[in-house]
């Protein structure tokens, strides 16, 4: 009997962890990151203390809603890497991550200035922009690439592309494809590039010890 009181406690309290992810990430993509965890709480069907169980903080509850876009960024990243045209590779970088970002506004707000030590951290210390950096590199090597390139301008590309988050939720995938050609093209070495202004520091840091 005991271990059935237990088994059925466990089940229970997956069950209100899905639905906790579940209505926090609704709420997050409509809204953004300034949706109340009491709202959150009320969505799911549960209490307060029910959230603060098994999500202490804010930070806990936004890292764990968006565990499957970050897979999902690493996971375009690293075929990236893999191509064995790095400015291919790169390319496709520039449109699925604009893509994937464009169809969540709470996942693109903490991915680029909400939790950047906890995403970063997720992933591993500087995983992702270190992959870029090292892809750049080789993309520029080719020829293709222009060299006045640096990852923090996938940066300035994602925070410009959030706005595209305004568009109607039918309208994003094919915009974002769009912006993101037009970077290319911008990104293009060739004899009409001009110098650009300096870059702007936009990288999230790595998160120090502890």
């Amino acid at each position: 009997m005991a271990r059935k009181v237990t088994h059925t406690l466990r089940s229970d309290a997956r069950d209100n962890r899905d639905r906790l992810l579940d209505a926090a990430r609704a709420l997050f993509s409509v809204e953004g990151l300034t949706v109340p965890m009491r709202e959150v709480a009320r969505r799911a069907g549960v209490g307060p203390a029910t959230l603060y169980r098994h999500f202490p903080t804010k930070e806990a509850l936004v890292t764990a809603a968006f565990e499957d876009q970050l897979r999902a960024c690493r996971d375009i990243i690293d075929e990236a890497c893999a191509d064995p045209d790095p400015w291919r590779g790169l390319c496709q970088v520039i449109e699925r991550i604009c893509v994937l970002h464009a169809q969540d506004r709470g996942f693109t707000e903490a991915f680029l200035s909400a939790y950047p030590r906890a995403f970063t951290a997720a992933v591993g210390h500087g995983h992702m922009l270190k992959a870029i950096a090292d892809l750049a590199g080789r993309a520029k090597r080719t020829g293709r690439l222009r060299p006045d390139f640096v990852p923090d301008d996938l940066i300035l590309m994602l925070l410009a592309n959030k706005g595209l988050q305004t568009a109607s939720p039918t309208a994003r995938p094919a915009a974002s494809r769009r912006f993101a050609a037009y970077i290319v093209q911008a990104i293009t070495h060739g004899p009409h590039n001009t110098p650009l202004p300096p870059p702007a520091r936009l990288a999230t840091p790595e998160p120090g010890p502890g």
